[in-house]
């Protein structure tokens, strides 16, 4: 049977695993599809590419199609977000000395206090903080800015962002270019392997359930193809299932560490699958609950109230009229064709397209088509709900 080409560009992160298994499980090929993976050095690689055309879709950092909707970060051109790919996931890391003096100030070396790490933090760099993230526009410059925006140190100024490809950040905070990260695994622990960094929070402490990276491609692409597009997203939604059965996260974790994907070894990414993290050389496992999701608790769905939030987080920064960017973000969350193309894996469907964010605690039932879904907590740390229709 002859196969439709599709030419993805991915960042080598542990959430590039959904497409990493649509490939070499099958997945992709039983939907008619030869996935044709390629790695990109840094997220404004992989931007450029889809713009250009050089690729079809991408595995994308959540707000950058929000980011592109308002006309901000590069090269005009509307991106679209098909489906989540991958929830949470990302760790905050600091340097040894940081975190030696984050200790000579009584922080315990908890990994799930964002309130108290956070404070020991801003008082260990006496309020200057150079922290790396992977992109401008990303869930981890999102959540940075909330994090510690709120407990008081924020941009420009005192909280200093700059930009550096995940594979680079554990040589950059080694060359002392930076004071501290927040980085999708495995380059988190990679730092800690190489004894370059400490791991001090996870980046599910911020946000309990933030959309980290989406399948996002160029708005015409979508319109001019629906019937690939819907084949491409089937193979993604099956490939996240199968990534949430924890019997296959050992052989998901052996597919990652070929050179084609990440090149490093599985014992690290075994640690973001397992939500079991090794946070400093010689140190102990911390269990992370809610660390990384694929599947479970509606993940894939392309919620407009997240795309509303993101929206409203970068508005407020940029001094943008928020009302309308809220309007111009959620757009471009296609919740519209996730429930088009994926109703035919009999995939349960909630009821409304968006929802407030950070309102549930504890897992919540809520309306569904098949009426069977269950919602996992979304909270922000500091308590903040966000109404999608009243920014």
């Amino acid at each position: 049977m002859s196969l439709t080409p599709i030419r993805c560009g991915f960042v080598p992160l542990v959430d590039c695993a959904p497409l990493a298994v649509a490939r070499e499980m099958g997945f992709a090929a039983e939907e008619g599809l030869e996935l044709i993976l390629e790695k990109q050095p840094s997220w404004s690689a992989l931007r450029d590419a889809l713009v250009l055309g050089l690729s079809d879709c991408a595995h994308m950092l959540s707000p950058v199609p929000v980011a592109m909707s308002l006309g901000l970060g590069g090269l005009p051109a509307r991106i679209d977000a098909l489906m989540v790919l991958s929830v949470n996931g990302n760790v905050i890391g600091v340097s040894p000395e940081v975190a030696a003096r984050m200790r000579a100030d009584g922080w315990s070396g908890a990994f799930r206090d964002p309130a108290g790490t956070g404070q020991h933090l801003i008082r260990a760099t006496e309020g200057s903080l150079r922290i790396g993230v992977p992109f401008p526009f990303s869930m981890h410059a999102e959540l940075l800015h909330h994090w510690l925006g709120t407990l008081g140190l924020s941009s420009p100024g005192a909280l200093d962002v700059r930009t550096v490809p995940p594979p680079l950040m554990p040589d950059a905070l080694a060359r002392g270019e930076i004071d501290a990260f927040c980085v999708g695994e495995p380059w988190g622990s990679y730092a800690v392997e190489q004894g370059t960094g400490e791991l001090i929070l996870p980046g599910a402490a911020i946000w309990a359930f933030a959309p980290e990276k989406v399948l996002a491609a160029r708005h015409d692409w979508i319109e001019e193809n629906p019937e690939t597009v819907g084949r491409l997203m089937r193979a993604l939604a099956r490939a996240a299932r199968w990534l949430s059965d924890r019997d296959n996260r050992a052989m998901a974790g052996d597919l990652l560490s070929k050179s084609g994907y990440l090149g490093i070894p599985s014992m690290i990414i075994d640690r973001a699958l397992a939500g079991r993290i090794i946070t400093a050389t010689r140190g102990l496992e911390a269990v992370a609950p809610n660390f990384l999701h694929f599947h479970a608790k509606a993940a894939n769905f392309p919620w407009r109230s997240q795309a509303g939030w993101i929206a409203d987080s970068i508005a407020r920064r940029l001094d943008l009229d928020r009302a309308e960017a809220v309007e111009t973000g959620k757009a471009c969350f296609r919740s519209d064709l996730y429930r088009r193309n994926l109703a035919p894996l009999g995939i349960d469907m909630p009821g409304a397209s968006e929802k407030l964010e950070g309102a549930m605690e504890h897992e919540t039932a809520v309306a569904s088509t098949r009426g069977h879904m269950i919602l996992g907590p979304d909270r922000f740390f500091d308590g903040t709900i966000f109404d999608p229709s009243a920014p």
